[in-house]
């Protein structure tokens, strides 16, 4: 899934791990075993005659405007005659021998709505499309499965990927031709989205017989590249589970791609990739002051500290953009995604506790705090985005992106024009804008600006550092730092007032399940209970309107006001949302010790079990095989955006197995690491999810237990110092009482005993343990604390 960076700014990208050079056996593979005559030349020019006789159909509401998806509810009002993904779609393209025009975005996709607004609210568009075409809109958040299948087709045709993902389907779904973002007229050095049209419109009603051929074969290389039974050169995939010199490829690997000046793991085009960070961190806890430790240490928190000064980061309302479409972390696609503020949020928390530096703390909060406001259910689910683009005021006839977010250097004078408390003599603005590099004529580079929609903006960011501004202006740090914060919110209270981007209101279990992750780990890093509750409230929320009767878990379920709803025909989970779920369960547990959470794990992982694994060649499969118009069931071998389902299933299966004492448990685990055997051994880099797994696979988890119930005050007292711990992949758990579930799944864990009369300490490694402790000291000793 290699894809080429696009030349023009936005065109949307997939995470940029899979930028790799390193994914590039993969794709010319499929490249050169394509059919030289695929239906994909695009400079094609279009036939006279056909069109011509193409209606102009009136704009009305089309099908979409029975679904819940905002994104397909964006385009319910489109002349395009639109179908959701499904039979009648499929019947209608058999009956009427067409070809299937599929495509695919998100609501806060900026990229999508360039494509919308230029061409399928385009009567002209739109008539050509109705004409030769039956037309399928598919949400990727809703139906991953959809968008990973033809995403695969068109990465390895065009050598680039993203969204909106555009895909001509033959009527049984194969794929012949695809792209992404495509103008309404030949520019940009790509073919206009008419011209591409017509051209396969001419080649289907022509060639109807090789075009079918081609679908044919491109459907099977793509089984083929795709199956873990063989590698591409032919080579059986697995084996023995990898041994250490994985990870410390992958170290190498990282360091080959490291950007040393602002950080990151790309030239440009820059995405956060937490879990990049995940394997990072389990080196520098595994390695501590070595080499190895110490270059891990200086990419994470060099990159971290880049992100968070960074205009990806914003500086007013809290929260994290997508990506950044240059190499300083500037100028970002505005779009904020809840799986990027969850895995930061552990990213974040994980670097304060290896640190202990204040502002790795303070980020956390920042991002909690967006989430707890901007993105949250009032019965306590998180919503899926906010949008990158919107009016740049009311009544405005056009949206723009990242007009909610950014400001004229006149703008800033004007609204903190006053002297500093400290110093009357400066006035606010000039500090602030020293600070966050606000310019006269807008900080943006004109190139990375194609639609001239930031031309005089600024976007926050923060070029050198609070002590540098201070030492300009002869501050204080404290003096300076609190300036800013009067600076920060009077800027927040005025761009409340602006019209807000969309709200992408779903909600998805996976992503819910990332973010209950992010809150329980703040909870227990932070020693902060308010996080842990809200991280309960979420998780009450996904069981009561997202896990039916039958112990199913759904994908995703849709909010109106305060109102929760189900389509009529529910979109059953995907591997991720069972896997992220039980993620974020296991990590509420170790923040509350809540035994009921682990019961609910262990019931969502024979489920995930059952559902997705592969009784064949072991790992998982990301769909069921209830789905029969799914032309392949694949597994995800790579961690980008979101890690894989398999990586976070690896790391599930051992902890569990660490928790209950399961060599079952463990065993699977050792499949699935060994499944995947050629990846983790050749290009360990675009599985670093899965890697950090591995390592902890080895070196079995570090487990705490602690006699009693947390009300106990010297159990919470042991507890609190476990939670400072640093080593890599420790689990803290506590006995409770001698009947307890957790206590029934763990022999070993019921015969741990209060000391004297005191509550106790247990530190264990796989089957061995130390003599219990009961001092707060003594187990700071054993666990390496400070």
């Amino acid at each position: 899934m290699f894809i080429r960076r696009a030349a023009v700014r936005g065109v949307p990208l997939i995470e940029s791990i899979r930028n790799s050079d390193f994914r590039l056996s993969k794709v010319n593979f499929l490249r050169k075993n394509l059919p030289r005559n695929r239906i994909i030349s695009m400079a094609a020019q279009p036939s006279r005659s056909l069109g011509s006789t193409a209606t102009q159909e009136k704009t009305r509401r089309n099908r979409l405007a029975n679904e819940r998806s905002p994104y397909l509810l964006q385009h319910a009002s489109n002349p395009v005659d639109w179908y959701p993904w499904g039979e009648e779609a499929f019947e209608k393209a058999r009956n009427e021998d067409k070809l299937i025009f599929l495509s695919v975005g998100y609501s806060t996709c900026h990229w999508c709505h360039v494509m919308e607004r230029e061409s399928f609210k385009d009567e002209s568009v739109a008539s050509i499309m109705n004409e030769y075409f039956v037309n399928v809109k598919v949400d990727r958040e809703e139906r991953p499965d959809v968008d990973s299948i033809y995403m695969s087709f068109v990465q390895a045709s065009s050598g680039s990927g993203g969204w909106p993902m555009s895909v001509f389907l033959t009527p049984d779904l194969k794929p012949v031709s695809g792209g992404t973002y495509f103008p309404p007229k030949d520019m940009y050095g790509r073919p206009g989205f008419k011209t591409i049209l017509l051209n396969m419109a001419r080649q289907w009603l022509d060639q109807r017989q090789k075009v079918s051929a081609t679908g044919t074969k491109i459907a099977g290389l793509l089984k083929q590249t795709t199956s873990f039974d063989v590698d591409i050169a032919g080579a059986l995939v697995g084996g023995e589970v990898p041994d250490e010199e994985t990870w410390k490829l992958a170290l190498t690997q990282f360091q080959d791609r490291y950007e040393p000046v602002f950080g990151g793991f790309a030239p440009s085009t820059k995405f956060p990739q937490p879990s990049n960070f995940d394997l990072l961190f389990h080196i520098i806890m595994k390695e501590g002051d070595s080499d190895a430790g110490k270059i891990a240490k200086r990419m994470a928190l060099h990159t971290l500290d880049k992100m968070a000064d960074g205009g990806i980061h914003d500086h007013i309302a809290q929260g994290f953009a997508r990506y950044s479409t240059d190499r300083k972390w500037h100028v970002p696609h505005f779009e904020k995604m809840l799986y990027d503020q969850a895995q930061l949020a552990v990213t974040y928390s994980n670097a304060y506790l290896i640190t202990k530096n204040k502002k790795y703390a303070d980020v956390v909060r920042d991002i909690l705090t967006y989430v707890s406001r901007d993105l949250s259910h009032p019965e306590g689910g998180f919503f899926s985005a906010e949008d990158a683009d919107s009016y740049p005021e009311e009544g405005s006839s056009a949206k723009k992106e990242g007009a909610f977010y950014v400001w004229t250097h006149e703008e800033i004078v004007s609204l903190l024009d006053r002297p500093l408390a400290c110093n009357k003599d400066l006035k606010l603005f000039e500090v602030f804008c020293e600070h966050y590099d606000v310019l006269p004529g807008g900080n943006v580079n004109p190139d990375l600006d194609p639609h001239n929609e930031l031309e005089g903006k600024n976007v926050l960011i923060v070029f050198g550092s609070l002590k540098k501004t201070a030492e300009k202006f002869n501050l204080s740090e404290e003096d300076l730092a609190a300036e800013l914060e009067v600076g920060r919110k009077i800027l927040f209270d005025v761009r409340a007032k602006r019209p807000k981007p969309q709200l992408d209101n779903k909600i998805i279990s996976a992503w819910n399940g990332l973010m209950i992750s992010g809150y329980a780990r703040a909870a227990c890093v932070l020693e902060d209970p308010s996080y842990s509750e809200r991280a309960a409230r979420a998780a009450e929320f996904v069981k009561k309107h997202l896990y039916t009767p039958d112990k199913i878990l759904l994908r995703s379920c849709y909010t109106q006001g305060e109102s929760v709803s189900q389509i009529d025909k529910p979109i059953e989970g995907f591997l991720d949302d069972y896997a992220f779920l039980i993620s974020g369960l296991i990590d509420l547990y170790e923040a509350t010790f809540n035994q009921d959470y682990l019961k609910w794990a262990d019931e969502l992982q024979r489920t995930q079990d059952e559902l997705f694994w592969d009784n064949g060649l072991a790992g998982y499969f990301t769909t069921t095989n209830s789905d029969p118009n799914i032309l392949i069931r694949m597994k995800e071998d790579s961690d980008g955006a979101e890690p894989s389902g398999n990586s976070v299933s690896a790391h599930n299966l051992i902890r569990l197995s660490a928790l209950f004492d399961s060599s079952e448990l463990r065993e699977k685990a050792g499949k699935l690491l060994s499944s995947f055997t050629g990846r983790l051994t050749r290009i360990p880099i675009i599985l670093p999810e899965m890697v950090s797994a591995l390592m902890l696979y080895h070196d079995s988890p570090s487990q705490v237990a602690v006699t009693g119930t947390i009300s106990n005050s010297e159990t919470a007292e042991l507890v609190a110092v476990a939670r400072k711990s640093s080593l890599p992949g420790i689990i803290v758990m506590v006995t409770d009482d001698q009947g307890s579930f957790l206590c029934s799944k763990n022999a070993a864990l019921a015969k741990m005993k209060p000391l004297g009369g005191r509550q106790a300490a247990y530190f264990c490694r796989g089957k061995t343990c130390t003599l219990p402790v009961t001092t707060t000291a003594e187990l700071a000793s054993l666990l390496r604390v400070d």
